[in-house]
């Protein structure tokens, strides 16, 4: 089973191909956590729990 499958090729079994969605999705998720962690912190800074 491969991971990240190529646009060309011919594969059923993989969990992720590698085009424009994905790679949208995968930026999205990941600067939606940054903005997460970044709340988490600037909370804790004004509640003083740090």
């Amino acid at each position: 089973m491969k991971f990240v499958k190529d646009e060309d090729e011919e594969r059923r079994d993989y969990v992720f191909q590698k085009d424009t969605k994905t790679r949208f999705g995968a930026k999205f998720i990941i600067l939606v956590l940054i903005i997460l962690v970044g709340a988490v912190v600037a909370s804790g800074i004004h509640f003083a729990w740090f």
